[in-house]
């Protein structure tokens, strides 16, 4: 079983940067695939990225592309979301979850933390 805590949310303006991370209890992190999800107010929770289980592999939605990036250090126990050229439209909860498929479905994912809000002003 894996515990995920985000952190790191907060007030930003519209282009400035926020830096999540999502810190992981037990003693097999390193062996989780590991994304990142967000959920804005009256829509469907969507991927954000996604990193393979030694770092070597990362995917974007095309909606972040350029302007996330995803990391993890398995000896900290912790992955990360660095967020920069933040837009409006970026405000919503953003979740981390932990699995074994390198899957932009939600369904892929066993393990998730209880999510940090970002809001972007304009």
């Amino acid at each position: 079983q894996v515990q995920l805590v985000e952190s790191g949310g907060g007030l930003v303006q519209a282009g400035g940067s926020l830096r999540l991370s999502c810190a992981a209890s037990g003693h097999t992190f390193s062996s989780y695939v590991m994304g990142w999800f967000r959920q804005a107010p009256g829509k469907e929770r969507e991927f954000v990225a996604v990193i393979s289980w030694n770092g070597g592999r990362t995917k974007y939605a095309d909606s972040v592309k350029g302007r996330f990036t995803i990391s993890r250090d398995n000896a900290k126990n912790t992955v990360w979301l660095q967020m920069n050229t933040l837009r409006p439209e970026d405000t919503a909860v953003y979740y981390c979850a932990a699995g074994f498929e390198g899957s932009n479905s939600t369904s892929e994912y066993l393990y998730w933390g209880q999510g940090t809000q970002v809001t972007v002003s304009s």
